[in-house]
This record gives C-alpha cells, structure tokens and sequence, in this order.
C-alpha cells in the first residue's frame, strides 16, 4: 500500500508539472520520451559535442537546457543562436566576431557569440541551416577550440561546449551538396532524436492539461476540463506543429473560450477534422489509453478514484498502463 501510494504521488508530481527535476520543462510519459531522456541523463555530464534531431516544435531546445543544467557548466552561461533567423551576411560576425575596421560599421571590437558563451554552452538552432562558407570556419572551431574574429589575426581559445540541433535530414543534405559530411561528424559526437508530437500518444492529454492549468492561471481563467469531444480531437489531430501547435491552441482557447470547459472548437477544430488512421489493434489501444487518460483528468489524477470510475482496481490499473506503453505512474520525460 505505501508503495502504491509513492508512486501515485509521483506520477501526479509529473501531471502537476512541479518537478525539480534538471529535465523540467519536459513533460511525458511515451516510451520514445523517456528514451531521449535516458539519453539525456546520460550525455549530460560530459562535455561530449551533441546533435539534437526532431521536427519544428518538438522541444529540441528544452532538450538543449537539460543537457546544460545536467552539466558542471550549468553555473555558466546558456548561449543560443538560431541559424535560420540571421541573414547570411551577418551571421559570421555574430557567431565569430569582428576587430575595429574589418568592414565598414565595425566602429569597435566586438566579441562573438562563441567568446561569449566561453565555460558554459552554446547552442547552435537548425544548423542544417548555415551557409557552407561558415560550415568550414565552424569546422575549424570544433577542431581546434580557437575563434578567428573577422579582421582579427590572432586566434582565441575559447573553452565552450557545443550542442547543435536541426529539422533537416543531414544525410539527405550531405547528399545533396549543402551540409559538410566532416562537419556532421563532428558535430554528431552523440545523437538524440526528438520524437514528432504523433508519435507520443501518452503525452497528448497530460501536455494538454499542463498547458490548460498554466494559461489559466496566467490569464485568471478557471476551466473544468475540456469536453469529449475536445479530448478526442487532441487525440486523434496529427499535429503537424508538434507541442508549439498545442501550446497555441490550448492558449488561443483560454483566452476566446466562453465557456466552463474547453471545446474542439475553442480549440481550433472543425467537425470532420483530420484523425489518424489507426488498424483494429492500435485503434482498440488508443481507445483503452483515451479512457485511462479521461478518468485520470475527471478525477484529478487521483488513482484510486480513475480506478474505481473504471470498473477496476488500482493495480489492475498500473499494469494495464505499462502494458499500454504508458510508462507507468512516477515516470517523468520533457
């Protein structure tokens, strides 16, 4: 009993978002999360250069911070640049820096932001898309650890550990010509892949609730849940924006929603709305995982309660979830 009772408040610790945990931020419960967390836990420690692999919206930079605050430089400073975000012309100089007079405007010396994040992290965003110029300078950095500032002529050591991340397939990339096969290598000292937002059906639910309790305590809303049918289209949306698309939703719902309880079309969604196509087996396990996850969500994560509106008892419960690849109570992802 007491053991069924630590575990019943730790998993709902987990739906409550209240960890202290070094890999807070990351909510879920799939087998495919908590293998990227396992990896994470890992990886962490060391000063291992990691390449962090998922699609827009996945949460590849929360992956990025866990692996920082699991470091000895999580005292120092996290440093992100997002390559796709800064015009080819000036990425350069904001990576490496430049000397007084190296181009025109260059009134002063100016550290880049390599220097800047020296004895903590940085964080290269979507590297798949940079410029095979800087690919080859960015290269030379990895090797050597020293930044040559544009005008500059003397090379800086700088002691920084480097995690990179893209939604580009670089395989696919090294073939056609625009990523530097060296420079994956290099890059690719560790490999963590990000799983889609549709591939982690144990999640949906609990992010969603996450969100609905933090938008509505940030916007003084107060809501009893989401209806059936919201739940079923939270379920069954392919989500091609992943968690960013459902933090949106659920945000731009708390906001325009007048009633007591989310709807589909608070949400966003139409009768008719894309659902995925599931065969006789994976369809009758989405079902029994819906279920789990609404009793859990009426009775307020209380165990003993979801069990006993299920028909079943409380241990009964804990083994159909793991059996379900729900990960079973107290285990925690991002």
């Amino acid at each position: 009993a007491c053991s069924l009772s630590e575990l019943e408040d730790e998993y709902r610790q987990l739906l409550s978002h209240t960890s202290s945990s070094p890999l807070n931020g990351i909510i879920g419960s799939s087998e495919k999360m908590l293998a990227a967390c396992r990896m994470v836990e890992k990886v962490g420690p060391s000063d291992v250069t990691t390449l962090i692999l998922g699609e827009s919206g996945s949460g590849k930079e929360l992956f990025a911070r866990a692996l920082h605050n699991l470091s000895p430089r999580r005292e120092h400073a996290f440093l992100a640049v997002n390559c796709a975000a800064i015009p080819e012309n000036l990425l350069e100089s904001e990576l490496f820096g430049y000397e007084r007079g190296a181009f025109t405007g260059a009134v002063k010396q100016t550290p880049g932001k390599i220097e800047h994040a020296s004895g903590g992290t940085f964080f290269l965003d979507e590297i798949g898309d940079m410029p095979q110029a800087l690919q080859v300078k960015l290269l030379r950095f990895l090797q050597e650890r020293v930044v040559d500032r544009i005008g500059g002529h003397t090379s800086i050591p700088v002691d920084v550990r480097v995690i990179c991340a893209t939604h580009h397939d670089l395989d696919q990339s090294i073939k056609d010509g625009s990523f530097r096969e060296d420079l994956y290598y290099r890059i690719s000292e560790v490999v963590i892949q990000v799983p889609p937002l549709r591939e982690r059906e144990t999640d949906r639910l609990i992010l969603a609730q996450v969100f609905l309790d933090l938008f509505s305590r940030e916007h003084g809303r107060d809501f009893r849940g989401f209806t059936d049918a919201a739940l079923e289209s939270i379920e069954g949306y392919h989500w091609p924006g992943n968690v960013r698309e459902l933090e949106n939703r659920v945000k731009r719902a708390v906001i325009l929603a007048e009633g007591k309880q989310i709807t589909a079309q608070d949400l966003g969604f139409e009768v008719g709305s894309e659902i995925l196509s599931l065969d006789l087996r994976t369809a009758r396990e989405a079902a029994e995982r819906s279920v789990i996850q609404r009793a859990l969500l009426i009775n307020q994560n209380n165990m003993s309660h979801a069990a006993r509106s299920l028909g079943v008892s409380r241990p009964s419960l804990y083994n159909l979830m793991n059996k379900l690849g729900m990960g079973g109570p107290g285990k925690e992802a991002d």
